[in-house]
């Protein structure tokens, strides 16, 4: 099947690893191009170097304002376009919401909302038609996830505002789209087996509520969110699709 992504250019957040890394590589298999950006110089390096000569990356934080100009501005003097992006954040610390303090709040609302907002919102203004915009979001858009407060409060209001974004920019031929990871086997998940009590138990007592009865790759997350950034996926905006082995318990 032909995507439709040859010489296409997308921007990736937090892509030197995990999720984004496995969606820069659908997408440059495929025939795109790509700038990743993460905050470790050396965590970019490696990933470009793995990507090879379609890649550019930039070491940046999304906290910081300039962040989002700096990987336009990267995009095209390098490859002289903008076809889309995703964008991706670390998840916050873990913790129930009555464990966090307002310094927590107030950080993670910096990384996980506003600094996604804010990229989505310089991106938005220069795509044209057939542009597309995916949020790295999580199943706690749906169901709360036990010691992830932080998650639990903001990324349900990321969610919405991505449904906004994809009402507004529908008319200028402009898809958003979120995608929800569940348990897919990132540095992020065995963080969170790590921290609890029985780390073998937990991986396991996850994986047998997966209906699949596994985890997932972070290959099958990037192939799903490369086809969802194409225009094989043209007539596909305002949804959240759980990519989770069917463990969301939604219809």
């Amino acid at each position: 099947m032909d995507l439709g992504l040859a010489e296409r250019v997308y921007i990736l957040t937090g892509a030197s690893k995990g999720l984004g890394l496995a969606t820069a590589e659908a997408l440059v298999a495929d025939g795109a191009r790509v700038v990743i950006s993460s905050r470790s110089q050396a965590s970019v390096d490696a990933a470009v170097e793995q990507l090879g000569a379609d890649a550019v990356g930039v070491a940046a934080d999304l906290t910081d304002p300039a962040t989002p100009e700096l990987l336009l501005r990267t995009a095209k003097e390098t490859f002289g376009r903008l076809d889309g992006a995703l964008i991706s954040v670390g998840g916050p610390s873990l913790g129930t919401a009555l464990e966090q303090l307002d310094d927590h709040w107030r950080e993670a609302f910096e990384t996980v909302f506003l600094g996604s907002v804010r990229a989505a919102r310089t991106f938005a203004a220069v795509l044209e038609e057939g542009g597309a915009i995916a949020f790295v979001l999580s199943t706690s858009t749906r169901v709360p996830l036990p010691g992830l407060g932080l998650s639990n409060g903001l990324r349900p209001g990321l969610a919405g505002v991505a449904k906004d974004m994809a009402d507004e920019l529908g008319p200028r031929g402009i898809r958003v789209v979120s995608l929800l990871p569940g348990r897919i086997l990132t540095d992020r998940n065995r963080q969170l087996f790590a921290a609890s009590d029985d780390p073998a138990q937990a991986e396991a007592t996850s994986t047998a509520a997966v209906p699949l009865k596994r985890m997932g790759q972070p290959e099958e997350f990037g192939k799903v969110a490369a086809f969802v950034l194409s225009p094989a996926a043209g007539f596909l905006t305002g949804i959240q699709i759980p990519i989770d082995g069917g463990s969301t318990r939604m219809i």
